[in-house]
């Protein structure tokens, strides 16, 4: 019975094999004196992170961090004006302004140095143990900006640490530059079951997004072009490094997230596994039998033709008067991706979308009409890092490097990265090519008319194929924060984020009258015609969240100041 990622038994105990599982002391005679005594146990601490950063499709009637209507990945349906947050919450919460995460790595770093282990393991043990400091790090300078900085288990009694300010984002950052680059240097290639245990490759991967994030957010945000080039270049090496090993392979799109085993998948370089009764999800249920907030008809616009041109200037784009046009002759991945034969409409259809435009990219067929494809008895497995992301986190950093010092990007960057994605099978879209500084097809050079003119060419044209590539997976308000660009979600200046599919109503006499149209009785589906159901970007402060008030005040009352962040001041 292999190790899995399911689910915790304890704070340091998880699911093991029936035989390791068997030599265990009884947990009544665990302490911290006496656990930390093998290298089973290390390992078995180690699962204790998993759930924490490896959620993939999550477990119950949660899906992680993949397609939710209410959420930015790019469904993007305007369902809450929660998006962005409004208040400032009075206290820390367990997930909320915790560092709980970076204790525990802490401790487990300490801990390690004590067991009685060759270096080798010691290393490799370190090396994670800082992965997964790194990681809680990453997320909390994501939200928060500046945050004090812990390198050692804290001390409850020691005010100074208790209490420490914010340290600078920078400083935060190059820490966890270091945590990432001693795992990459220490952590074995091979360790426990493949796909399913941290190694190098999985470090080198999420070292690729985390510095990919911080190098851009630098360069956009801070005008850090110093930071922004350091960051940028560990991005562009992590991804490299997994490149050149030549590990990995593309193979059918859709596979990756509708496998009931991913075992073995050559894109696959983690994943999580279920297992039918003991941890499931809903995710598949959502693409099946329910009603879905749609997909925008900003989203589905931003896919190619099939020659490899936008819908704007390409003359194989047969416009969206119905979804046979709408799908014809466009890149691949779309058909791995959204219902492509149908509309689906609110009274004709009970798994109806809000848009009309329906997804099918988590969907497993095989087991659709089972029990076990409804409800949150799931158990596709989900891929957690995919060798698909790898290839765009290269390509991005090496074209953003081109702007802050580093190398112009070459064909032979796209040719590694971005072609290695439209040569996918099922896929087969003509390369991106280099016709000087800008996009080409064939030798030809070409601009699209629906750029931001803010965004170089060739920038936006790789920001586009990371939208089509990881579409609904999670990363969509991430990337809107880090390119300052969360204008782009206001449905107010961007009226195709709430729109969906075109339709005449007099096609469809069941229609329900809460399906508002553009034009009355033909038109854009308007999913959300409330204004207090839109999104509005109205205030740069939503890029950070602000510090909760219990903590500025308790900081005071011991003679601290704990900044809060810039427009959440009181």
């Amino acid at each position: 019975m292999k190790i899995r990622i399911l689910t915790l038994l304890a704070a340091i105990v998880t699911l093991v094999s029936c035989e390791d599982f068997l030599e265990k002391p009884p947990l009544d005679e665990l302490t911290d004196e006496t656990y930390w005594s093998s290298e089973n146990n290390v390992r078995s601490f180690s699962w204790g992170f998993y759930t924490a950063y490896f959620s993939g499709y999550g477990s119950g009637y949660a899906w992680g961090d993949f397609f939710s209507g209410q959420s930015l990945n790019d469904d993007f349906g305007p369902t809450s004006p929660s998006q962005f947050r409004q208040n400032i919450p009075t206290g820390a919460t367990s997930s909320y302004w915790t560092f709980a995460w970076v204790r525990k790595a802490n401790i487990f770093l300490e801990r390690i140095q004590t067991v009685p282990m060759d270096e080798e393991a010691i290393n490799h043990w370190s090396g994670v143990a800082r992965f997964f400091r790194a990681m809680e790090y990453h997320d909390l300078v994501k939200q928060f900006g500046d945050v004090p900085w812990y390198d050692h288990e804290l001390d409850e009694t020691n005010e100074e640490d208790l209490y420490r300010p914010r340290d600078p984002r920078e400083f935060v950052m190059d820490r966890v530059l270091e945590d990432l680059q001693f795992a990459a240097d220490n952590v074995r290639q091979v360790d426990g079951d493949p796909g399913l245990s941290v190694n190098r490759d999985v470090v080198l991967a999420f070292m690729s997004r985390i510095m990919l994030f911080e190098g851009t957010w630098q360069k956009y945000h801070e005008g850090n072009t110093e930071k922004a080039q350091s960051y940028l270049e560990a991005a562009k090496w992590a991804a490299n490094e997994i490149i050149s090993a030549g590990n990995y392979s593309l193979d059918n799109y859709r596979e990756v997230f509708t496998s009931l085993n991913l075992s073995g998948n050559p894109e696959v370089i983690l994943y999580r596994h279920y297992e039918p009764g003991l941890v499931t999800h809903a995710l598949n249920s959502y693409n099946n039998k329910e009603p879905q907030t749609g997909v925008s008809k900003d989203a589905v616009e931003s896919y190619l033709a099939s020659d490899g041109l936008p819908i704007t200037i390409s003359p194989l784009y047969q416009g969206d008067k119905g979804i046979d046009n709408v799908m014809a002759n466009r890149d691949g991945r779309v058909y791995g991706t959204l219902v492509t034969d149908e509309l689906r409409l609110n009274g004709i259809l009970s798994n109806y979308s809000t848009t009309g435009y329906a997804t099918l990219k988590f969907l497993n067929e095989e087991i659709k009409d089972d029990p076990e494809g409804s409800s949150n008895l799931n158990y596709t497995d989900s891929p957690v890092m995919r060798y698909g992301e790898v290839l765009m986190n290269y390509a991005e950093a090496v074209v953003e490097l081109a702007t802050v010092g580093g190398p112009a990007m070459t064909q032979a960057d796209l040719d590694m990265s971005i072609n290695v994605l439209r040569d996918r099978p099922g896929v087969g879209m003509p390369h991106l090519t280099l016709v000087g500084n800008e996009p080409g097809v064939n030798g030809v050079a070409y601009d699209d008319p629906e750029r931001d003119p803010d965004v170089p060419s060739l920038i936006w044209e790789i920001r586009r194929e990371r939208r089509i590539e990881l579409m609904m997976e999670g990363f969509r308000l991430d990337d809107l924060k880090r390119w300052e660009k969360l204008e782009y979600s206001d449905t107010e200046a961007n009226e195709d984020i709430n729109r969906g599919a075109w339709i005449d109503k007099a096609d469809y006499p069941d229609l329900q009258s809460s399906v508002t149209l553009t034009d009355g009785e033909t038109g854009y589906i308007i999913p959300a015609t409330a204004a207090a159901s839109q999104r509005r970007f109205e205030d740069p402060k939503v890029y950070l969240d602000p510090i909760p008030l219990d903590q500025i005040t308790l900081y005071d009352e011991h003679g601290v100041t704990l900044e809060q962040n810039p427009g959440w001041e009181q």
